[in-house]
């Protein structure tokens, strides 16, 4: 496969940056092992430590009670493939240029990978599960892969057979107890929990034995906005393939049940499978400097707005959970929820600053390291969300500016793109649009330029830059 001008002086760059790296870089000594976990569909609120009084998730929360709950966590583009370019790249998808399910990671982007990295700078490396990215996966760029295409199926060999999860947490426990003692490892576990099972009338598939914990459960919807909210937006928007989900899981009581509770055993799947590996790394004598971090690549709308699926910038879809334990971190570390906003992209560069590696330059986010140790956070932020989709008529493509209190969005399919500004601090569920409210227009003209700007940049390759004036996003 041919490589562009731009992505050959790229991999002239990292390829001089990985002769840089010191001998010590590429030693055991102090280094941690790694582990990168990652739900596919799994929202923030879904899980106990975040208050959720329904779903069973204790490995999860006593992650959570003994590290760090990042409870401001975002992913910008909420969708499977476009996520997880932006997590493995650190960048943004106007800048990675992966918007479908078809296109592969370059030969640079595989080279500026974090795993890509790692292996070069000395670590052992594995991929298990979901990779979610192009047609043709990078398998030789692991020392272990067990990864596939697509979505996969929940029961591989057929029902009752054993589920996907459980599969993955088997293959989890062999790559531990197989890995070589004379380097650290990176395993990244990708799960195929909570999505969908496409094409399925049941929509989630979890084991018979986790579904059964919820026996005589009957979980609510999360609060949000209400389903009548559909009426507000175009006909595109209402018409999409976000609004056909809805009426396959939400349209009665016993569906909207039904759904929640096959949601909710899916990440209890998840959740038996965090505690089987940690039970592993005490057993192997690893769990003192093994680092587990627990994201996903987007959430899901559970009914808000009436719709079901993602796509979208709302909360429900770009809010994700992420939970980083390191055994290593003071005492005052251990317990704490941090606040302020974190990206998807953020997991590149501080995978690679936890196993002492530079930063491959055109990184878009920031290593959570300092925050993990307990200095000062980082300067205000703002961020740009965007979806591109081929076919507007099933999912409308829209972009975004978040800020912590303020978010824009445009839907930019039509010759006079609709447009929603929410103010978060005031309306956390995004119910009243004020881009229809005529105090609000100097807020709507502002946005919409940074929004403007940043389409922009990002698409041209630009490295990263907070928007001038970045506090007055807040005002």
């Amino acid at each position: 496969m041919g490589i562009t001008r731009r992505e050959f002086v790229e991999l002239l760059g990292l390829t001089a940056s990985s002769h840089m790296a010191t001998a010590a870089q590429t030693r055991t000594a102090q280094r941690p092992n790694i582990v990168l976990l990652l739900g596919d569909d799994h929202r923030a609120d879904a899980l106990g430590c975040a208050g959720n009084r329904f779903v069973k998730t204790p490995h999860l929360d006593a992650m959570a009670g003994e590290g760090l709950h990042f409870v401001n966590h975002f992913c910008t583009t909420p969708i499977c493939c476009v996520s997880r370019a932006s997590i493995m790249t650190g960048q943004y998808a106007a800048t990675h240029g992966i918007y479908d399910f078809a296109t592969p990671l370059s030969p640079a982007q595989v080279q500026r990978s974090y795993f890509g990295q790692m292996r070069r700078n000395g670590y052992y490396t594995g991929f298990l599960g979901k990779f979610g990215v192009g047609a043709t996966m990078p398998a030789d760029a692991f020392d272990v892969w067990k990864g596939f295409g697509g979505q996969g199926k929940y029961f591989p060999n057929g029902e009752p057979g054993p589920h996907l999860t459980d599969i993955l947490s088997e293959q989890t426990t062999n790559f531990i107890r197989s890995a070589p003692r004379d380097r650290p490892f990176c395993l990244s576990v990708s799960y195929k929990a909570p999505h969908e099972q496409d094409e399925d009338p049941r929509t989630y598939l979890p084991s018979a034995t986790t579904l059964a914990r919820y026996a005589g459960m009957n979980p609510p919807l999360p609060q949000g906005a209400p389903e009548s909210d559909i009426e507000r937006f175009p006909l595109p928007i209402q018409r999409s393939e976000n609004r056909r989900r809805w009426s396959t899981r939400y349209t009665t009581t016993k569906l909207r049940q039904e759904t929640m509770k096959g949601y909710y055993a899916l990440i209890t799947g998840i959740d038996d499978a965090v505690g089987a590996l940690r039970k592993e790394l005490s057993a192997q004598g690893l769990a003192d400097n093994t680092v587990i971090l627990y994201s996903a690549d987007h959430g899901v709308y559970h009914g808000e707005h009436g719709f079901a699926g993602k796509w979208y910038a709302h909360e429900e879809p770009t809010r994700i959970p992420l939970i980083v334990f390191d055994p290593r971190s003071a005492a005052s570390r251990k317990g704490v929820r941090v606040s302020d906003p974190t990206l998807n992209l953020d997991l590149h560069p501080t995978l690679l600053d936890l196993a002492g590696i530079p930063l491959p330059g055109g990184t878009h986010g920031r290593s959570l390291l300092s925050t993990m140790r307990g200095s000062a956070p980082g300067p205000q932020r703002a961020w740009y969300v965007e979806h591109k989709f081929p076919d507007a008529g099933l999912i409308p493509s829209s972009r975004a500016v978040r800020s912590l209190h303020w978010k824009y969005i445009q839907y930019t399919d039509n010759a006079a793109p609709f447009e929603e500004i929410y103010d978060l601090r005031n309306d956390p569920h995004e119910v009243k649009n004020l881009a229809v409210d005529a105090s609000h227009q100097g807020m709507l003209a502002k946005l919409r330029a940074q929004c403007d700007t940043w389409s922009k940049s990002f698409a041209a390759g630009d490295a990263w830059r907070e928007p001038l004036g970045a506090a007055d996003l807040e005002a």
